[in-house]
């Protein structure tokens, strides 16, 4: 007789696949998976080696979520074009399930970076940085948006890109550097999502790769434009021309309650000198 051939008792099984002797007798009694043959004098369930293919693939749905009704219909019906089609949907859902913890991952990344620069900034400095292109969400606003209308505004973006919760995005404001150059800091003309993992980009805001100017304010939002003549007159000092847009966001909403806490950063892009 083949190796191969002889049987094994349930706990001999159980144990060649790292599973409970009970989960296979629950299998057996839901009609899931039968043994190979019940012993004729102790009554007791027998197993054969060419079973577990069989077994494995069980174990494999359920560890993917599939339901039992579903894996007991597949194995009434197997055949390679439905074992195609269940993976098919779970490798589907696989995919949205690692998106989403790239997301989670790069927010608590995102936050933890925020709490670092809290602890080590010094809130007067202004500072050149290098950063990466991005591609933003945005939405118009000016300065007839009502904050409801904002929130609404950005609601019906995070679900258009199908964010789940609110966290798995970073959020700002936009102000054109030259609404700043004129002396207006106050009328701004986008919010901003910033979304990890982005579907597309195709018609989304690009924030263009380069060096800027990085600040920070901290307290209400009418002593910005007191930070910012702070920040032109650095810019004019060192010959920097800044362009585009100057993007703001909250750096510790999440560890202060009073408006005089609030922490904004502040970055513009700085032009590129020509040679």
């Amino acid at each position: 007789m083949n190796e191969n051939d002889k049987l094994l008792t349930i706990g001999q099984f159980a144990s060649l696949h790292g599973i409970n002797k009970k989960t296979l007798m629950w299998y057996d009694e839901i009609g899931l998976f039968k043994p190979a043959a019940i012993h004729p004098s102790n009554g007791y369930r027998c197993y054969s080696y060419h079973q577990s293919p069989i077994l494995e693939t069980i174990l494999l749905l359920r560890e993917l979520n599939v339901s039992l009704q579903e894996i007991q219909a597949f194995m009434h019906n197997r055949s390679a074009e439905n074992l195609k089609c269940l993976l098919d949907k779970k490798i589907k859902d696989l995919d949205l399930q690692i998106n989403h913890l790239k997301a989670v991952r790069n927010t608590l990344c995102g936050h933890r970076q925020n709490m670092n620069t809290l602890l080590t900034m010094d809130l007067s400095e202004i500072s050149i940085v290098e950063k990466d292109e991005r591609c933003l969400v945005t939405v118009d606003i000016d300065e007839n948006t009502s904050f409801e209308k904002e929130v609404e505004l950005i609601t019906a973006e995070t679900a258009r890109f199908g964010l789940g919760r609110l966290h798995d995005a970073s959020y700002g404001s936009m102000i054109p550097v030259d609404s700043l150059l004129h002396g207006d800091f106050q009328h701004y003309t986008k919010l901003f999502i910033e979304i990890p993992f982005l579907p597309r980009k195709k018609g989304l805001h690009t924030q263009p790769k380069g060096n800027y100017l990085r600040a920070f304010h901290k307290g209400a939002w009418d002593g910005l434009a007191r930070r910012y003549s702070e920040i032109l007159t650095y810019a004019g000092k060192q010959g920097l021309v800044l362009s585009g847009f100057s993007y703001e966001k909250g750096i510790n909403e999440t560890v202060v309650d009073r408006i005089e806490d609030y922490i904004v950063q502040i970055e513009i892009p700085i032009a590129p000198q020509s040679s």
